[in-house]
């Protein structure tokens, strides 16, 4: 039996309206996904890699595994220094986000395509708000250090660098000395025996601005400068208004390990330049290649001497940022001998002094 039109046209409307819902749930779906991608690709610059696409790095990653009979990632020796370098950052990739390996193996290609893209929105969107956070403390910060005039203003770029005495101070390489007019007219008029690029480390990445030439790792990466960028870039900016103590806070050397050798070098030599937008190469300087030099400071140590030497700047900067837990010397024994335990220990004689006199 035909049913009328009318009841027709309302089956017709719940049907659309089931699916319009249906729709906004979909929609409602991908825009959490999209925030969660993308808040999470905030660390990737900071923690993973600055420069180097992350697509390079899945697909070295998956190169490795196509390449190798076991089905690990394995570290192969005889590969290339930059394919080692990628396979490094993809390994950094993956233990700064957990997750990101299983959902690679699980998505398929434009997913994985469109997943990716989210979280670089997020790493750039995060090295945005670093460098311009920075723009404006570094300014402060060099200003209350040197109080020399004139004073490097923190809303302009363009009296950096080469224009300002502080900024080309500090951007000095550590292999020129700093007194010689000569040097300095060098660096103001920018002539061709005074280039300024990323084969030498500057004068603000060591311990008071000063350089020990006999000995170029002596306060190496002890600068305040770098300690009160890495507090505003890693924990809070008004952490950052105090480092000549230790912190308060937890032992977390890995994490630091991971943090320290990424990004706030790279960051505060932009913020003491005349650059006035993110970029890879500025003059006779190369951003890119100088963030490469800081990592593989870190990562290419040449024996097992000079990483220890590392451990202990990064154990430095661990009590420097986060202060030390001493948790794995609380002992039984040490613990035994606490007010809590002593406290319940003359309980108990007190107990047992009541119940021998009755």
């Amino acid at each position: 039996m035909p049913t009328s039109s009318r009841a027709r046209a309302k089956r017709r409307i719940t049907a659309l309206e089931e699916e319009v819902e249906s729709m906004k749930q979909e929609r409602r779906g991908k825009q959490r996904k999209t925030t969660y991608y993308v808040a999470q690709g905030r660390a990737i610059h900071r923690m993973v890699c600055l420069y180097t696409s992350l697509e390079d790095l899945v697909a070295e990653n998956n190169r490795r595994y196509e390449d190798s009979d076991e089905s690990t990632m394995e570290y192969v020796a005889n590969f290339p220094f930059m394919q080692d370098r990628l396979q490094r950052g993809y390994i950094e990739f993956a233990w700064t986000l957990p997750w990101l390996h299983m959902k690679l193996r699980s998505l398929e290609h434009e997913e994985s395509e469109d997943m990716l893209k989210k979280l670089k929105k997020g790493a750039d969107a995060a090295r945005g708000d670093d460098t311009s956070s920075l723009k404006e403390l570094v300014a402060m910060w060099v200003n209350q250090d040197f109080r020399l005039p004139p004073l490097v203003k923190p809303n302009d770029k363009h009296l950096r660098s080469f224009a300002s005495d502080i900024c080309r101070k500090l951007l000095c390489p550590a292999e020129w000395d700093w007194n010689s007019n000569h040097m300095k007219a060098g660096i103001r008029n920018r002539t061709s025996d005074y280039i300024i690029s990323e084969n030498s480390w500057p004068m603000f990445t060591y311990e008071n601005y000063t350089i020990n030439r006999d000995n170029l790792e002596e306060g190496f990466l002890k600068s305040k400068l770098l300690v009160l960028a890495f507090k505003a870039i890693f924990t809070l900016p008004s952490s950052a208004k105090e480092v000549d103590g230790d912190s308060d806070g937890a032992d977390i050397i890995e994490n630091n390990r991971r943090a320290q050798r990424k990004s706030d070098q790279t960051k505060v030599h932009f913020a003491l330049s005349s650059v006035t937008s993110w970029c890879t190469v500025d003059s006779d300087f190369n951003y890119e290649a100088f963030w490469n030099n800081i990592v593989d400071f870190f990562e290419d140590t040449p024996g097992p001497a000079m990483r220890r030497r590392m451990d202990k700047l990064l154990e430095w900067w661990t009590r420097k940022i986060f202060g030390t837990n001493h948790r794995t010397d609380l002992t039984p024994e040490v613990v035994s001998h606490m007010s809590i335990n002593t406290l319940y220990e003359q309980w108990r004689a007190m107990e047992d002094a009541v119940f021998d006199s009755d």
